[in-house]
């Protein structure tokens, strides 16, 4: 039994091994040129639901850094052990099951997936959207739309992000990113959206 149970615990080491490289992103200008059908999600999220781009974008990068198969990390049984997630958090957007799951039929898109770049920024936007009318946050506010995007719209307009300084922290790292991101997108607006279109020929 105790030569087995190094191959019965190896499973759980290797879950979570394989998974998308995160991407580090200095200059998202960079990025959008390198994916331009990411590009191209993003802007037609943002003429559908008026959500800013830098803002879509921030938010994407602290949530997954970009990986589409992202994961919370597991939580440690007796401290060595990887064990459960803590939560159903997946893919690009780190959405839920259940959130993933009210988008899917408030939307009709059924057959929306996680690891789906186009699929994860429509769910963004569209819960950004729902930011905007349930909470009143403005649509371009990075800041307080990463707050009821990690709280929820109830735990948001209870305000109870006001009792977690570090989640405070992380929301005011995702607006410094969106308005880096802002200045990076305006000096090559031009160059990105040519290269929107003459990709679908």
């Amino acid at each position: 039994m105790k030569k087995l149970l190094p191959l019965l615990l190896l499973p759980l080491f290797l879950t979570g091994c394989f998974s998308t490289p995160a991407v580090t992103v200095n200059n998202i200008c960079t990025l959008m040129d390198e994916e331009v059908s990411w590009y191209r999600s993003v802007k037609a999220v943002e003429k559908k639901y008026d959500v800013p781009v830098h803002v879509l974008l921030a938010v994407v990068y602290q949530e997954s850094r970009f990986a589409s198969d992202a994961k919370p990390p597991r939580e440690k049984l007796f401290g060595i052990v990887p064990w459960f997630r803590p939560t159903t958090a997946y893919g690009f957007a780190q959405a839920v099951d259940g959130t993933w799951d009210w988008y899917k039929l408030k939307t009709g898109n059924h057959n929306a997936d996680r690891d789906d770049f186009d699929d994860a920024v429509d769910f963004m936007g569209w819960y950004m959207n729902q930011s905007n009318k349930r909470s009143g946050v403005a649509k371009s506010d990075a800041y307080h739309q990463y707050l009821a995007y990690h709280e929820g719209h109830g735990g948001f307009n209870k305000k109870t992000y006001q009792k977690k300084p570090w989640l405070m922290k992380v929301a005011r790292k995702v607006e410094n990113n969106a308005k880096r991101y802002k200045r990076q997108l305006n000096q090559c607006a031009s160059e990105l959206n040519s290269n929107s279109i003459w990709s679908l020929f």
